[in-house]
């Protein structure tokens, strides 16, 4: 590597909005984040599926002819 020509890696902590700090290294001096895996719906299991104008329920009506049925 040339010396002079590249960014300074350094030590930062990203920070989420719900306050959890995550230690890494950038070459940026702070990283700020909306949403992290320790408040994210999926990662903390209270993720829940939205129906939106009956949505998935016309789906199962859709393709219930097409399923297994055992």
């Amino acid at each position: 590597m040339k010396p002079g020509i590249h960014p300074d890696y350094k030590e930062v902590s990203i920070t989420c909005a719900c306050g959890a700090t995550i230690p890494t290294r950038s070459t940026r001096k702070s990283i700020n984040v909306e949403i992290c895996s320790n408040c994210h719906p999926f990662f903390t299991g209270k993720q829940k599926l939205v129906d939106t104008a009956g949505r998935v329920e016309r789906f199962r009506r859709k393709y219930a002819k097409y399923q297994k049925k055992d």
